[in-house]
């Protein structure tokens, strides 16, 4: 029996590299806006409220750029760079007048219906910047419930309907990526992922992340070593990894925490051993219309996975 083409195409190794964080700083712009320029990079996500959005959308707006996803913000963690939200709702801030610093504090907080129109103010904003998004993803998971169990994902893969965009998720769990040490993970992958194939949402495969921080004894060769053996290992099917570079900034190295980090993952998307050794393993760069092309699962089988899933948690 012949093998079909999407099953051909799963036995392939895909990665996105989506740069999150555009629109947060200039030294930020000014590193995303080079990858995609060099087309280092898959895509990155504009972030709507925060204070370099005007200049990263200008940037957009000029060159007609068409890999910009939407990244959903409901927190501002650092002390440097805070924002307000747009639409202004109390529930959304904090005691100072912006987002909340943290996952816990946006989750206890948030009222879900001002959750909702934020979403949407934000849309909007890209939107009328001239922007067409192609992907949405959320800025430090604040949407998953992943810090007090209260999650907007059934609300947020609603949104992507309407705006028929693909959204960061994933449908299964890498056991080498970090998130697998997360407990009860694969129950909430499963039934998440189920709901985005059941609504028609296309998701990636696998979702592979690093740690933001700057860890104990890494240095940016020990970390460009790990992210190339990750390549090696990169799983069968569509995976996403997401960075937040930025260029070499004094004031921000001084005022916000791990910039080192961010500019490491700068350089990182330049070297020439990271995409050779991309080459070398079979790994091939995509976007997100890729994932928008290839990520939908069967909208009935998905739905039976779901009833599964629910019955099963029930």
């Amino acid at each position: 029996m012949g093998v079909s083409a999407r099953e051909r195409e799963r036995k392939q190794k895909y990665l996105v590299i989506n740069c999150d964080d555009f629109g947060q700083s200039a030294p930020m712009n000014a590193a995303i806006m080079h990858l995609l320029e060099e087309r280092r990079v898959s895509s990155a996500t504009i972030m709507a409220p925060a204070p370099g959005f005007e200049e990263a959308a200008a940037w957009c707006r000029k060159r007609g750029q068409a890999n910009i996803g939407l990244h959903l913000t409901l927190t501002s963690e650092f002390d440097a760079l805070r924002w307000p939200s747009l639409t202004g709702d109390s529930s959304l801030h904090d005691e100072g007048g912006h987002m909340y610093r943290t996952v816990l504090d946006f989750e206890r907080g948030a009222n879900t219906a001002a959750v909702l129109l934020e979403l949407d103010a934000q849309y909007e904003r890209v939107r009328k910047a001239g922007i067409t998004i192609t992907h949405a993803d959320n800025h430090m998971g604040s949407l998953y419930g992943i810090a007090s169990g209260r999650s907007h994902i059934p609300q947020v893969l609603m949104k992507c309907v309407k705006w028929k965009v693909p959204f960061r998720l994933f449908r299964r769990v890498h056991p080498e990526d970090m998130m697998a040490a997360v407990p009860g993970v694969e129950g909430a992958v499963a039934k998440a992922s189920a709901l985005a194939g059941t609504l028609g949402v296309a998701i990636p495969d696998y979702l592979l992340s690093h740690p933001f921080e700057v860890e104990d004894g890494e240095t940016y060769e020990s970390f460009k070593r790990s992210i190339i053996d990750k390549l090696y290992r990169l799983p069968e099917g569509i995976s996403e990894t997401y960075i937040h570079p930025a260029v070499a900034d004094d004031a921000m190295l001084a005022s916000v925490p791990h910039w080192e980090k961010r500019v490491w993952e700068y350089r990182l998307m330049l070297d020439d051993d990271v995409h050779a050794a991309m080459k070398d393993a079979g790994v091939k760069l995509v976007d997100y219309t890729f994932i928008a092309q290839h990520g939908r699962d069967s909208r009935l089988r998905s739905a039976w996975r779901l009833g599964a899933e629910l019955l099963r948690r029930g």
